[in-house]
């Protein structure tokens, strides 16, 4: 009876330590699936920056994660910075406009067509009534203070989610070849002959991925500050790590460079207004239709629906790095899928 009963045993035991592991890490589990997918990604770098090291791991390990820091880390905690120190600001500025009576809409709005005239004089009605003003104010201004401030709590929690991922990347790279022999001992006896197809798969899909959403982030935000800068707009570097961020989400830029735009109008320098739409259309957002085929092409290319979904459902699940694990693990799960279907085929 008791070795009847042995293998339901085994099967039990083992499930409850995974169940334990897994309660034990989930507080961790988002940087340690970022860290997984910067390792995979950057593995071949890796590998070559080993070699020049003499095959010292921890010094190699060492440099990739100052590199990652130097990145990611440093760029995404100057901006959280500026941010929480210039929210309260904005807002004692419009705060004290709205008091003062100063405030006025632009000039160019009632030139916008259909809708221009409309604006202007529900603007001028609104501003020029200090009841109604106070009243719209009081339900508006509190509210964009508060969204300011959790996008930099987000950001802030994103900082520490990136560090923590740094880490333990360093510890990835460092014992990553024991790991990946051990790995594939186990997914030999787990799936057996396709255990090959299945690693090189997720691994391609991975690299894929994180090499489409990062270099096409990294090459909006580098031409979107070239325009900003040609243009004259202000705060050059953290409109561009925004822009980075917001290369993320399908249709994102535009509300960078389109916002750039609107303060160009706002200050009477149409010209260089007209030009920012322009290079922001043609030039900033063309580059996700052209960097980022290229770089994807060897990885699983994801439908718009599911680039969509894994963004937004990354974020809800894992906060800010999700916007790289949820895409990443839906076109695991779909490179997974097409093998599969593949194979049974």
């Amino acid at each position: 009876m008791q070795q009847r009963f042995q293998p339901y045993t085994r099967l039990a035991a083992t499930v409850l330590l995974v169940i334990g592991c897994l309660t034990v890490l989930r507080p961790f589990l988002a940087a340690i699936l970022f860290a997984a997918a910067i390792t995979i990604s950057s593995w071949p770098l890796y590998l070559r920056l080993l070699s020049r090291c003499r095959e010292r791991r921890a010094l190699a390990a060492a440099v990739m994660s100052v590199g990652l820091t130097l990145l990611i880390i440093v760029p995404l905690a100057l901006v959280t910075w500026n941010i929480a120190d210039n929210a309260s600001d904005v807002y004692d500025q419009i705060k004290a406009g709205l008091g003062s009576g100063t405030l006025a809409p632009p000039a160019w709005l009632k030139d916008i067509p259909v809708i221009g005239e409309a604006a202007d004089t529900y603007l001028h009605k609104l501003l020029g009534s200090r009841e109604e003003l106070l009243s719209v104010a009081k339900n508006l201004l509190e509210p964009a203070r508060r969204l300011l401030l959790g996008g930099g709590m987000v950001l802030g929690s994103g900082v520490a989610q990136v560090s923590l991922a740094v880490f333990v990347s360093f510890f990835l790279y460092r014992d990553g070849q024991a790991m990946l022999a051990a790995l594939a001992v186990g997914m030999e006896k787990l799936i057996g002959a396709q255990a090959v197809a299945v690693a090189d798969t997720v691994s391609r899909t991975v690299r894929g991925v994180m090499y489409g959403l990062l270099g096409t982030a990294l090459a909006q935000a580098g031409v979107a500050a070239i325009g900003f800068l040609i243009a004259g707009v202000p705060a050059v570097a953290m409109l561009s790590v925004a822009t980075f961020l917001l290369s993320l989400i399908p249709v994102g830029p535009p509300l960078i460079w389109g916002g750039a735009a609107i303060w160009l109008f706002n200050e009477g320098r149409t010209g260089w207004g007209v030009f920012m739409l322009v290079w922001g259309m043609f030039i900033i957002s063309g580059v996700d239709n052209v960097v980022k085929p290229m770089l994807i092409s060897r990885g699983s290319s994801l439908p718009f629906i599911l680039v969509l979904l894994g963004v937004m459902g990354g974020v809800l699940a894992f906060g800010f790095v999700g916007l790289f694990i949820g895409p990443t693990l839906l076109a695991v799960g779909l490179g997974l899928l097409r093998n599969w279907t593949g194979a049974a085929a």
